[in-house]
């Protein structure tokens, strides 16, 4: 029976117990796939949006720097763009106030260092590049007939000494920005002039848009919340001693450690990162490179002067690489094959693990050093007590009786009596061999340490860290470092 409520007509169908039960359409096939596409393509897309959004956060959660560097670039755009909406400021520039805002998007940099290098080489290479433009064009009207033949050979020549300039390494790395910018610049004012008749004007209009660019990229570079280069390499060694030193403790304590089944899986995560934080330092010579250069544009901010040795810190990078590859070794040795007994770890384990200690401290303290930008008062000390740990080491290695694989005569009865103690402690070579691997490298690694503090030492002294203020107590007061000959 049909029925009708409030202007609608439905059809209800009569039940067994006397009820009435609404009869719904069934909708077609088509429209059944489409509502089902339609459910799966928004299903995708919000998932797709929701992940995207959760990565974006994650993002600028883990590095807030990167949001920070977001508002900046927004807000240099937005304020040198009023050059364009306000009429007065518009015809004092003319038509090129659009190189402004070009010159903010290309040269506005995450960092001060890196800004600051790319507006000091957009400027200079404009100004000398607008000037010798202007010069060849000159000499081009002068010349009547041959104008063509003069700015075609100008622009051949300087584009080659440009362009070859780039290949020179000290040259590239401050300044192949300016080359590039400068070989643009005068391609466009040389040969331009041909055609336009104000050449002057429009020089002028192009440098001073630049400059106005360059100068709010600065302003706000360095005084809305800076990011300087110099700070960011001095972390950079800071948190690269201190991977190390754990390294070095992971990978003895790994070797000697007893065969025990851990089940905290965390914990055995953070010991392999630790293991393997020497890897960071083998991949951190083109940053701190880049770093050091980029902070050598920097004006002096903090503790960091305006002549502050930078390439120190390449220097202390280098040194700190080497010992990363003695490490990288040692990680190696964990993993050997053929493993040594247990009696021969035992009779080098104590010193071993001395010596890692007593190298780790340093390393500890070295960042410690970087950290404060104090002079360190114990580090004589520590290096003292470094290298008695290394003359322990080496006496261990030549105190280790070792069987060769020469037949032995049979002892009398009073021979076995007396070495029945050294027999018993005697080994093959083979077996000693794989301890002997990570002795030599711990010894080595204890020498490149030793360049590393020299190398501290030294940008202590040109930095004019502060003198460390601790007093020596404890046992320094008891041990005195080695008098020097």
């Amino acid at each position: 029976m049909a029925t009708q409520e409030a202007g609608k007509l439905e059809w209800r169908i009569s039940v067994d117990n006397g009820t009435t039960e609404r009869l719904v359409p069934r909708s077609g096939l088509s429209k059944r796939i489409f509502l089902w596409l339609k459910d799966l393509v928004m299903k995708v897309i919000m998932e797709r949006v929701a992940k995207f959004m959760r990565k974006a956060w994650r993002i600028g959660a883990d590095d807030p720097a990167k949001v920070v560097h977001c508002l900046k670039v927004g807000l240099a755009l937005s304020l040198v763009s009023i050059f364009y909406y306000m009429r007065p400021l518009y015809d004092g520039v003319g038509g090129n106030a659009m190189w402004a805002i070009m010159t903010v998007v290309v040269v506005f940099e995450s960092n001060v260092g890196a800004t600051f290098c790319k507006c000091v080489n957009r400027v200079v290479a404009t100004i000398l590049a607008g000037s010798l433009g202007i010069a060849v064009h000159w000499v081009a009207t002068q010349s009547g007939k041959a104008e063509v033949f003069v700015i075609g050979c100008s622009v051949f020549l300087f584009a080659f000494a440009a362009t070859y300039s780039r290949f020179v390494p000290s040259f590239k790395a401050r300044f192949d920005y300016g080359a590039m910018i400068f070989i643009l610049t005068f391609s466009l004012v040389s040969v331009g002039g041909y055609r336009v008749d104000k050449l002057v004007e429009l020089a002028q209009q192009r440098v001073s848009t630049i400059a106005i660019g360059t100068s709010i990229c600065i302003i706000i570079t360095v005084f809305f919340c800076p990011i300087w280069a110099g700070s960011q390499l001095h972390r950079l060694i800071e948190r690269n001693l201190e991977k190390l030193a754990d390294s070095l403790d992971g990978c003895v304590a790994e070797y000697f450690k007893e065969n025990e089944v851990s089940t905290n899986r965390n914990e055995d995560e953070n010991t392999n990162m630790k293991l393997q934080g020497f890897k960071c330092v083998l991949n951190s010579k083109g940053t701190e490179e880049a770093m050091a250069n980029l902070a050598r544009w920097e004006p002096a901010h903090g503790s960091f002067n305006f002549r502050h040795p930078w390439k120190l810190y390449v220097k202390i990078g280098a040194a700190m690489r080497r010992c990363a590859y003695c490490l990288e070794n040692l990680s190696i040795c964990i993993n050997y094959e053929t493993e040594a007994p247990d009696q021969v770890k035992n009779h080098f384990g104590e010193a071993c693990m001395k010596l890692s200690s007593a190298s780790s401290k340093i390393l500890r303290e070295l960042a410690d050093m970087m950290k404060n930008t104090r002079k360190s008062s114990k580090m004589d000390f520590l290096v003292f007590d470094m290298n008695s740990a290394v003359q322990e080491l080496q006496e261990t290695l030549k105190n280790v009786p070792i069987e060769t694989n020469k037949p032995e005569e049979v002892p009398s009865e009073e021979e076995n009596k007396v070495d029945s103690e050294e027999r018993t402690t005697s080994m093959s070579l083979h077996e000693v061999l794989p301890v002997a691997t990570l002795v030599s490298l711990l010894i080595e690694n204890a020498a490149r340490i030793q360049t590393a503090v020299e190398a501290v030492d030294e940008l202590a002294n040109l930095a004019d860290f502060e003198q460390d203020s601790k007093k020596k107590t404890g046992d320094n007061n008891t041990k005195q470092p080695p008098l020097s000959s």
